[in-house]
């Protein structure tokens, strides 16, 4: 079988808010900038309180990191503040750990009670190492041994997102499709659950969420004809307590009485049938393979859907309910309470599946429970949690594909010199497939109150090419090229004000970021490059402060604990790889622009600057 890995790598707003929405858009065909999409109006005035995590979302930092996100929130902050501006400089490795393992390493490092966990990218081999001992030792290792056949059918290298800590047990997911449990203490499976079917072309690389007693789950697929849904697993036992579609009829997406969409777009009777042609939904993507948040506040998880499938949207008239879009779902019983779809027949491949940071912030005169949303698409997404109203979109980078976001209908406004059409190459296309920003976390600090957003800057050439569907192969249909953006930098680090709703610094990077970032108490923001350097930044200035070299590029999750020693560490994964990274860790030949779905033809210099690997790295302030 072909390395596929080469082909695929992969009701109305209220006045106050209309009077916020986008001016007259710009000539066709040309770049819009943040002031162009920005505000027709002044950024609303910051009210009394201050944004910030309810705590039972984000309790008090205890020094560990027991998931991905950190907390339910998902801030990705730290508490630390031993390394600060004033020391960061003296920052050096104190231990690390060869994964053994050189693909894409996106996985965030978990800390829970004096041990460290990691999951590789495929094998999935998960190691535990002993911080309580000089040098951090193994105290063992679990190899799950997935299905060797799993990477032929990986649409974006052969990538593992992290698992998590809770009452005993580390929880994982393989690329082959499984939910394991593994007992902290000796390693060894407690349960293990088969959910994805590879002979589909369904993968699993997101990190599980475990909260509520169960564990939730989503797989991908969506560039092979994979039919997107979320499952709820029995933390105790693995046994699956439900499971939701992502197209489909009402009854498969668990939409009942209870579903209350805000906006007219995203009501009606089986949309999720009736947005599609005929059976099309059944191969229709919007795979849950980004962040699941819970929100013990409001009793719900949130998600995002993945892209419709296939990318050539000529061949699937319609809105392609419910793939682009959010969910808010009950977290016992699945049942839909809200949606809100950011791409309504998505034509760029805009998945909905990035982060979800939920916060209280003030907004038009008063607190809001919100999340905050930076989409693909080019668009800071800020939602009433409560009701899945979008009370701001802006920005974020350069955008041409849509001309901004109603806040009325709460519809993007397609730019229809950006359409993508069957047999003729559209050119310039801002932002490109993977987005204004990828997978890739974001983190947000309470003592700025700023987000610090990791993403890319490039655009795309497309054309639509006929496809038909063969089950476990690639499901696509367009000729994609992409290229940087304007500036010819194809990555940034952006601080996000989401009161102000505009920048407050940006550092410029020659290669799009694909690592997410951790910010501290001590104001500071770390995150990876591609071509292999760690650095840590003013969270208040953007200040380059701190950089050290690694072996291999950073596309994965640093993290901030609390030794048992008493002292601050951070940690990242080096190992380049991921859609950005695949002509390294390939195999995919950087004189074809076309492969990795164009990712190439952006990337052919990457194999210069750096070299497949996979390290665990460990940084600390000299004793």
């Amino acid at each position: 079988m072909m390395k596929r890995l080469a082909l695929l790598a992969l009701a109305s707003a209220p006045a106050a808010l209309l009077a916020q929405s986008v001016p007259a858009p710009v000539p066709a065909g040309e770049v819009f900038t943040r002031a162009q999409i920005g505000r027709a109006l002044s950024p609303p005035t910051p009210a009394a309180g201050r944004t910030n995590a309810n705590p039972r979302l984000a309790p008090a930092d205890d020094g560990q990191w027991t998931m991905p996100a950190k907390n339910y929130a998902a801030t990705r902050y730290s508490a630390m503040a031993e390394i600060n501006p004033a020391n960061v400089a003296k920052l050096r490795p104190v231990f690390g750990f060869s994964l053994g393992v050189n693909k894409g390493q996106e996985a965030a490092p978990i800390v829970a009670g004096g041990t460290m966990y990691v999951v590789t990218a495929f094998p999935n081999l998960v190691y535990a190492l002993d911080l309580t001992k000089p040098g951090a030792p193994l105290k063992w290792r679990y190899a799950p041994k997935p299905l060797p056949a799993a990477q032929g059918v990986a649409c974006c290298d052969v990538v593992n997102r992290g698992g998590t800590v809770d009452k005993g047990k580390f929880i994982f997911n393989t690329l082959d499709g499984q939910t394991i449990a593994v007992d902290i203490n000796s390693g060894k499976p407690a349960w293990k659950t088969q959910l994805g079917n590879i002979n589909k072309g369904e993968t699993m690389t997101m990190a599980p969420l475990v909260a509520n007693g169960k564990v939730y789950v989503g797989n991908s697929g969506g560039e092979m004809g994979v039919r997107g849904w979320i499952i709820a697993l029995d933390e105790a036992t693995g046994k699956v307590a439900w499971k939701a579609y992502n197209t489909g009829p009402d009854k498969d997406v668990l939409i009942g009485p209870g579903f209350k969409p805000f906006y007219a777009m995203d009501r009606g009777k089986d949309l999720g049938v009736k947005s599609w042609p005929a059976q099309a939904w059944t191969i229709g993507g919007g795979n849950v393979w980004g962040w699941v948040n819970y929100d013990p506040e409001l009793n719900q998880i949130l998600y995002g859907s993945g892209n419709p499938g296939p990318w050539n949207a000529e061949q699937r008239p319609g809105d392609n309910k419910w793939t682009t879009g959010i969910f808010a779902r009950d977290p016992d019983t699945g049942a839909a309470r809200w949606y809100y779809q950011m791409s309504p027949h998505d034509e760029h491949d805009y998945d909905g599946v990035n982060e979800q940071i939920l916060l209280d912030m003030p907004f038009a005169g008063k607190m809001h429970k919100v999340l905050i949303h930076p989409d693909r698409n080019g668009y800071v997404y800020v939602v009433d949690r409560t009701n899945g109203q979008v009370l701001s979109a802006d920005p974020y980078g350069p955008i041409n594909s849509s001309e901004g976001v109603d806040l009325a209908t709460g519809r993007l406004k397609v730019n229809p010199t950006k359409q993508t059409k069957l047999g003729q190459v559209i050119r310039n296309i801002c932002p490109t497939a993977s987005g204004a920003k990828d997978w890739n976390p974001s983190s947000f600090s309470p003592r700025t109150a700023l987000m610090y957003i990791p993403h890319e800057n490039m655009c795309m050439d497309w054309m639509n090419l006929e496809v038909n569907y063969i089950s476990g192969t690639p499901y696509v249909g367009a000729e994609v090229h992409m290229k940087p953006g304007p500036g010819g930098n194809r990555g940034v680090l952006t601080a996000w004000d989401p009161v102000m709703r505009r920048p407050a610094w940006e550092v410029k990077e020659d290669l799009p970021i694909w690592s997410g970032t951790v910010v501290t108490g001590g104001d500071l923001v770390f995150y990876g490059t591609m071509d292999g350097w760690f650095k840590a930044v003013s969270a208040r200035t953007g200040k380059e402060l701190w950089k050290y070299k690694v072996d291999s590029g950073i596309i994965g999750q640093p993290i901030s604990y609390r030794g048992p020693d008493g002292h601050q560490y951070v940690a990242v994964l080096s190992g380049v790889g991921g859609w950005a990274g695949a002509v390294v860790s390939g195999p995919v030949d950087p004189r074809d622009g076309s492969a990795a779905l164009g990712m190439v033809n952006a990337m052919s210099d990457l194999p210069k600057k750096t070299t497949a690997g996979g390290t665990l790295y460990v940084f600390a302030l000299p004793n």
